[in-house]
């Protein structure tokens, strides 16, 4: 993932502009990021943090989060904007977490570079991460029926059907327990995944 990393470097001032924070959102995504996080139990790990704001919100609804993205300008930017909370540089492949030590994943669009032979690297490392019953909210560019791979503003990406996505995690361990699908004429459907972790 260090070219993409590259790529979003280069571009991040313009990302933060677009992308940077918490009025960008659409509402409905919005409430669903914090109904998920309040049914959180445990530390909770912003995966792909970017600038933070994500981040910054969980925090301010009272959760203990911090964040990792691969792009160093992304984490510096965080750290100035939201002293106080921790940010850092690192990979959703490599967490540096102990096992079962997190409560709650948030993975909002931060796994649309990783390939199909490679999405697996993450959803282990969210497995390996969350206690038993921790709960994964991951938000994906969704796909009507095949794997899709297209030109994203900043490198390439992949649209995921709901089902295939499903699968995959519950070869994982996940359980879904949700599924969301917003579409628009001024969008690509978008696609959101609440899954538990089973017991071990």
């Amino acid at each position: 993932m260090t070219t993409v990393a590259d790529a979003y470097s280069r571009r991040a001032g313009e990302y933060v502009d677009l992308f940077g924070s918490m009025s960008a959102v659409h509402p409905s995504d919005r409430q669903l990021v914090e109904t998920w996080v309040d049914g959180a139990a445990g530390p909770v790990l912003d995966a792909g943090c970017g600038p933070g704001q994500w981040t910054a919100h969980l925090v301010g609804r009272g959760h203990d989060a911090r964040g990792i993205d691969l792009v160093p300008a992304f984490v510096e930017r965080a750290r100035s904007v939201y002293p106080g909370i921790p940010f850092s540089v690192g990979s959703m492949d490599r967490i540096d977490e102990p096992d079962a030590s997190l409560g709650g994943i948030l993975a909002w669009y931060s796994t649309i570079h990783h390939a199909p032979d490679r999405i697996g690297v993450p959803l282990a490392e969210f497995a390996r991460t969350l206690r038993p019953g921790g709960s994964l909210l991951l938000g994906y560019f969704d796909s009507e029926s095949t794997v899709d791979r297209f030109d994203h503003a900043v490198a390439p990406a992949y649209r995921w059907p709901a089902p295939t996505l499903r699968a995959l995690l519950g070869d994982h361990g996940f359980d879904v327990v949700e599924q969301h699908r917003r579409t628009g004429r001024e969008h690509r459907p978008h696609g959101a995944v609440v899954a538990r972790l089973g017991e071990h």
